[in-house]
């Protein structure tokens, strides 16, 4: 059954990156009862919070997109913030979605969910078959155990809980803090001060050489609105571009948009995460979803959200690390995990 312009749907997560995104895709397809709230009115780490509003509301629909997140400092200083909120958030919002009869639920991972070494592109089977990426490990087994226990309530209670696993993604409403946040928005607002600052260079941690895939966060929030309406299968689905870059490649595409002039500098001692994390789309290309939106394009709108907001990091509650950590001054730009 698909999401009707009144249906009640929740969406966990709605101030930050990813939510605000899936809220603006509904909000334009003319969806008309959303329930957002943010988390200073519901701390979905608090499971009493979580039941109440749930028994008071009675979402249909919900999307799962809070969580706590970070790049590889960030996971590194604080890794039981990110085990312990992810795990709580989860459980509190499935077991209540269960608990009050929601149609369907779409629960939202991320693709550090992989082996670090599983072969590319990743498809959906390689999920548990190798060690995960020691860089990002507590938040990659949260997002395990959310996809797990969805797939858990499925089977024994048949409820309809799907999971999908988006690639790494970027766009308005990002962090842009340097030290805590994801590589493509830190190296924006790395890129822009060193251009202000007419700077010479600027340094970016690792070699340069991994490889990634990013997707810009409108296509995600409407490959989510495509999966809850058309997809009803079992197991995960990979979301992206299936495409992917170098480090140094992507930097490259950064310093062009903001217009810097400098020399791009790479600290070969600092980690570099997991060498490649391309995923295999076939699951969703053949469903019938693709993305839009190339990626000089997306870094063109980022930047242009960064220069309207002034590069602030959002006040996006359990959604973002900053809900939690004290975001921290640096001048050096992390890789993704």
């Amino acid at each position: 059954m698909s999401m009707q312009s009144d249906s009640r749907i929740f969406v966990a997560g709605g101030s930050g990156m990813v939510g605000s995104a899936i809220l603006r895709r509904l909000q334009a397809g003319g969806h008309t009862h959303l329930l957002a709230p943010s988390s200073s009115e519901l701390d979905l780490t608090d499971q009493s919070a979580v039941r109440r509003f749930f028994h008071a509301e009675r979402p249909e629909y919900v999307f799962l997109a809070a969580a706590v997140v970070g790049g590889i400092h960030a996971n590194a200083t604080y890794p039981a913030d990110f085990i312990t909120s992810n795990l709580e958030i989860q459980m509190n919002t499935i077991q209540s979605a269960f608990a009050t009869g929601a149609t369907k639920l779409l629960f939202l991972g991320s693709s550090c969910i992989y082996p670090r070494d599983a072969p590319q592109p990743i498809r959906e089977e390689y999920l548990l078959t190798g060690p995960l990426e020691p860089t990002n490990e507590p938040y990659a087994v949260a997002k395990i155990a959310g996809i797990k226990l969805c797939e858990s309530f499925n089977r024994q209670f048949g409820t309809n809980f799907v999971s999908a696993m988006p690639t790494n993604l970027y766009g308005p409403n990002d962090n842009y803090d340097p030290m805590n946040g994801h590589v493509l928005p830190a190296l924006v607002r790395r890129f822009h001060e060193a251009a202000q600052a007419k700077a010479a260079e600027v340094t970016v941690w690792g070699t340069g050489e991994p490889r990634r895939e990013f997707l810009y966060v409108d296509d995600l929030a409407d490959a989510c609105l495509f999966l809850m309406n058309e997809y009803d299968g079992p197991g995960i689905v990979n979301v992206g571009t299936g495409e992917d870059q170098t480090i140094a490649e992507l930097a490259a595409v950064v310093s062009d948009v903001v217009g810097f002039k400098g020399r791009i500098r790479f600290d070969a001692s600092k980690p570099d995460g997991t060498p490649r994390k391309l995923l295999d789309l076939s699951k969703l290309h053949a469903l019938g979803w693709r993305h839009t939106t190339t990626l000089r394009e997306g870094i063109a709108l980022a930047y242009g959200d960064y220069l309207r907001t002034g590069g602030r990091t959002p006040g996006t509650g359990v959604d973002s690390v900053e809900a939690r950590l004290q975001p921290r001054a640096g001048a050096e730009v992390l890789p993704p995990p």
